[in-house]
């Protein structure tokens, strides 16, 4: 651990791995905060824009984003395993996390293909081209948290680096509330 580190955890109190995360995610909410502002911004400007939102699939949406809670709880469910140093329930946990991201990429996969096909492509309306860019953005930040998911469950099926749960586990809710805003935006506001 550097100087730096060890320094700033002396300073706060806070670990330094969950306070790198909390600054991680800061800079995340500056990218999302800025892409969201900015359609709801263009949204204003364009009422025209509540026709293309009829396109969006309300149904998925929804799905995805009960997909998601329900992951958060598996993740809160897998820190509480962690705590207690249960590596069998928390390893368990961590891959049901991974299994419900997985089912919201392949569902989102779904949802992109049947919309593509429809015409509804980057470049077909410039409310298509920030559904796309945001939902597509989102989708990278769920392959993330599933691949810090997975390095972490490495760890704890070993009995080791327990912490890792509670901050990869914060990753994830950052990405799951994400949606929460993301959904209304792109598939409610009609």
């Amino acid at each position: 651990m550097s100087a730096v580190a060890r320094e700033i955890r002396s300073n706060t109190g806070i670990p330094s791995g969950r306070l790198a995360m909390w600054l991680l995610l800061s800079g995340e909410i500056v990218i999302f905060g800025g892409l969201l502002v900015s359609y709801m911004m263009t949204r204003v400007a364009h009422p025209e824009w509540a026709e293309q939102t009829h396109h969006t699939n309300t149904l998925i949406g929804g799905v995805n984003a009960i997909i998601l809670l329900t992951s958060d709880l598996f993740v809160v469910m897998a820190h509480a395993a962690a705590q207690k140093k249960d590596k069998d329930n928390a390893v368990k946990y961590i891959y049901l996390t991974i299994a419900l991201g997985l089912l919201f990429l392949c569902i989102k996969a779904f949802e992109w293909t049947t919309d593509i096909s429809e015409g509804f492509t980057l470049t077909s309306h410039l409310f298509w081209t920030y559904y796309y860019l945001t939902t597509g953005i989102h989708g990278a930040h769920i392959v993330v948290g599933i691949i810090a998911l997975f390095a972490v469950s490495l760890g704890v099926k070993k009995g080791m680096n327990y912490q890792r749960v509670e901050i990869a586990g914060i990753y994830w809710h950052f990405v799951d509330m994400v949606w929460l805003i993301v959904f209304p935006l792109y598939y409610i506001a009609k």
